[in-house]
């Protein structure tokens, strides 16, 4: 806390920082203070309506929850399942293939094509050609 609300906030500190003002001026730094604490009240006023409006909100949802035959704790076990389901994909399976040099080479037909497919198609060969059986 700063130097200045411990004052502030300290009776006999407060009392003996203001001993100086005169009673004008101590009627002003009231009515200031006054006015702050009207504007907090409204403030905190509205955010209490806010959240109760919200709260009735929620309490109606739970009310159909309840009314539905679950609970709290079902919607719990969905959000985990929900979770859990965003797993990553298996990887797709390869639909063309190529061997060179006695090494087989896989593609998915997604993406960069691999140089060797390159290579082959822009010798004159067709794509079809390197369709692994079943994968048309």
């Amino acid at each position: 806390m700063s130097d200045f609300l411990d004052i502030l906030t300290h009776g006999r500190r407060f009392k003996a920082a203001v001993k100086e003002l005169s009673l004008d001026d101590l009627r002003e730094t009231a009515a200031k203070l006054e006015k702050i604490i009207t504007e907090r009240e409204e403030e905190e006023k509205l955010e209490l309506e806010a959240n109760a409006e919200r709260n009735a909100r929620i309490a109606e949802i739970l009310a159909q929850i309840e009314n539905s035959g679950l609970s709290i704790e079902d919607l719990g076990e969905v959000t985990a399942s929900a979770k859990t389901s965003t797993k990553k994909r298996a990887p797709r399976p390869p639909k063309y293939q190529i061997t060179i040099d006695g090494e087989l080479i896989q593609w998915t037909g997604q993406g960069r094509m691999p140089t060797v497919f390159k290579q082959q198609v822009d010798s004159g060969k067709s794509m079809s050609e390197f369709l692994i059986p079943g994968m048309e």
